[in-house]
C-alpha cells in the first residue's frame, strides 16, 4: 500500500516537473489553437440588410481591393497581407480581386460594374463574407451589401476582430473594446422603417398631435449606452496607464536603461525577446500574435542591466481607433532609451514595413527622437540581395536570425554601445554595512573590480549619477595603483 503511494507520488512529481519545463508561451499557443472557428457553420440571415447587430463570424470570404497608386506588385502585396489577416481571424479565403481606379467609388467602394462582378464571384464560390482592403464609410458598406447580398466588412473591422481574439490582459481587453465601440458607433443600424421616430405633424404622415414616437428610438438608446460604456472604458484605461507610468517612473528612478522592441506584425519581435532574455513569450507565425507588452530584464556583454519591452505589432493603415486606445502601451516606445526596430528580411516589401512603422511612430509624441537600431530579422530565410539593399539604406542596422541565434551577440554589443553612458567612474572604499551600494553597482552599473580589505570593500566601477552621489556620502575615495 505504501509502495503504491510512493509510486503515485513519484509519478505525479515527474508530471509536475515536466509541466514546469513547458514554456509559458507554448501553453498560450496550445490554448489558442484549441479554439478554432468551423467553416460552413453560420447563423447569418440571408438578407443582411435586415440585421441590426451582426457578430463578426468570418468563415468563407472573398477579398477585394482598390489599387489607386503604386505598382502592381505593391497592390498584390497589400491583398496578400489582407489574406494573412483574414486567415489569422479564422476564415477560409476563396478568391480575391483588385479594382484599378483613381480613387475608391464613394457609393460602393469598387464601382457598380465591379460590384456586380463581385456578386457573381460570391455566388459561384458560396462565400458568406466580403472583406475590403480599406476603411469603408457606413454608406459604402450598406450599398455594397445591397448588391452582393452577403455581409461586407472592411480592413479595420477585420483587424479589430483579430485584436479581440488575442487580447488577454485586463488592459488589453479594455483597449480593444474601446476601439471596437469607436468603430461601431457611427455604423449602428436600425430595423429600417419599423422603428418609430420622433416626428409629428406632416412629417408623421398627417397624423398631427399624438402621432409622435414614444421618445428615444432603440438605435438612439444604443448609441447613448455605447457612449456611456466608452466613457467608462476611458476611465479604466486611464487608471491602468497610471499604474504603467508608476512602473516606468520606478525604473527611471533607478536609472535602468530601457530598450523597446517595435516593428511590423509578425516580424519576429517576440522571438527576438525570447532569444535575448529567455522570456518564454508566445510565438506564432500569425499577424498580431501578441498584443500585451512584456517587459523583461537583460544584461549587456559587459554585465550592465537594462529592461527590454516587447510592444504590439504595427501594420500598414493601422486603424486610428487602435492607436488611440493603445496609446498608453505605445508610450513604452517613446519613453525608451533605445528602439530595436525589427523588420522581416524575408518579406516581399521590407521597406514598406519600415515606412508603415515609422508612420505610427510619428503619431506618438517623442518616438521619432529615440535612437533606433534597425534589426533585419529572419536572415536564415531572406534573400541576400534584399539584406544588402536594407543594410545600405539603413545606417544603424544589423542582420540577425532570432530562430537560429545568428547575429545576436553582435546585436547585444551594439545595444551596449548605444545605451546611455555611465557618467562616473569611481574607486571608493565602501563600509561593509553598506553592502547594498555594492549590490546596486552590480545591478545598475558596470563593476570593473572589487577588493575586500579590513575596513570595507574597494569598489572600482562605472556608475550613474544617483548612485555616485550616495557613494560620495558614505564611501572614501582611494587611489588606484
Amino acid at each position: 500500500m505504501h509502495n503504491d503511494s510512493r509510486t503515485r507520488y513519484t509519478r505525479d512529481s515527474a508530471a509536475n516537473s515536466a509541466f514546469d519545463d513547458v514554456e509559458l508561451g507554448e501553453l498560450d499557443l496550445e490554448e489558442r489553437h484549441a479554439l478554432r472557428r468551423v467553416a460552413g457553420l453560420s447563423t447569418e440571415l440571408q438578407d443582411v440588410t435586415e440585421v441590426e447587430y451582426r457578430q463578426l463570424r468570418l468563415e468563407r470570404v472573398v477579398l477585394v481591393g482598390v489599387w489607386t497608386s503604386g505598382t502592381a506588385a505593391e497592390a498584390d502585396n497589400s491583398l496578400l497581407e489582407l489574406k494573412l489577416l483574414a486567415e489569422t481571424a479564422g476564415s477560409e479565403v476563396l478568391d480575391g480581386l483588385i479594382q484599378r481606379r483613381q480613387s475608391p467609388d464613394p457609393a460602393t467602394y469598387i464601382g457598380s460594374g465591379k460590384a456586380l462582378e463581385l456578386r457573381d464571384i460570391v455566388e459561384s464560390t458560396g462565400a458568406d463574407t466580403v472583406i475590403c482592403d480599406g476603411e469603408l464609410s457606413p454608406g459604402q458598406l450598406r450599398q455594397l451589401e445591397e448588391v452582393v447580398k452577403v455581409k461586407v466588412i472592411d480592413r479595420t473591422a477585420l483587424i479589430l476582430d483579430i485584436f479581440a481574439q488575442h487580447a488577454k490582459s485586463r488592459e488589453g481587453k479594455a483597449q480593444v473594446e474601446l476601439a471596437q465601440l469607436q468603430y461601431l458607433l457611427p455604423r449602428l443600424r436600425g430595423w429600417g422603417g419599423n422603428l418609430s421616430r420622433q416626428v409629428g405633424g406632416r412629417a408623421a404622415g398627417g397624423v398631427g398631435i399624438g402621432g409622435r414616437g414614444p421618445g428615444e428610438t432603440k438605435i438612439e438608446l444604443d448609441r447613448r449606452r455605447i457612449r456611456e460604456r466608452m466613457a467608462k472604458l476611458r476611465r479604466q484605461i486611464s487608471g491602468m496607464s497610471t499604474a504603467r507610468e508608476t512602473m516606468r517612473a520606478h525604473r527611471a528612478g533607478r536609472e535602468v536603461p530601457a530598450v523597446a522592441i517595435a516593428g511590423y506584425t509578425n516580424a519576429g519581435k517576440s522571438s527576438l525577446l525570447n532569444r535575448i532574455t529567455g522570456a518564454g513569450v508566445l510565438v506564432e507565425d500569425a499577424l498580431f500574435a501578441t498584443l500585451d507588452p512584456t517587459v523583461r530584464r537583460a544584461r549587456t556583454p559587459e554585465g550592465r542591466l537594462f529592461t527590454i519591452a516587447d510592444t504590439v505589432g504595427f501594420v500598414r493603415l493601422l486603424p486610428t481607433q487602435l492607436i488611440e486606445a493603445f496609446r498608453s502601451t505605445l508610450e513604452e516606445v517613446a519613453d525608451a532609451d533605445l528602439i530595436l526596430h525589427v523588420v522581416d528580411g524575408s518579406h516581399p516589401d521590407p521597406e514598406g514595413q519600415l515606412s508603415a512603422v515609422r508612420q505610427v511612430f510619428s503619431e506618438i509624441d517623442g518616438a521619432l527622437d529615440v535612437p533606433e537600431i534597425v534589426v533585419i530579422n529572419k536572415a536564415d530565410a531572406a534573400d541576400q540581395e534584399v539584406i544588402d539593399r536594407l543594410t545600405r539604406s539603413e545606417r544603424d542596422s544589423i542582420v540577425v536570425s532570432a530562430r537560429t541565434g545568428a547575429g545576436i551577440d553582435e546585436l547585444m554589443a551594439m545595444i551596449e554601445r548605444e545605451l546611455p553612458r555611465l557618467d562616473h567612474e569611481v574607486s571608493m572604499l565602501v563600509p561593509y554595512e553598506r553592502g547594498d551600494l555594492i549590490s546596486r553597482a552590480h545591478k545598475e552599473g558596470e563593476v570593473l573590480s572589487v577588493e575586500h580589505v579590513g575596513d570595507g570593500t574597494i569598489l572600482h566601477a562605472r556608475v550613474l549619477s544617483s548612485l555616485f552621489h550616495e557613494l560620495e556620502q558614505v564611501a572614501k575615495p582611494v587611489e588606484r595603483v
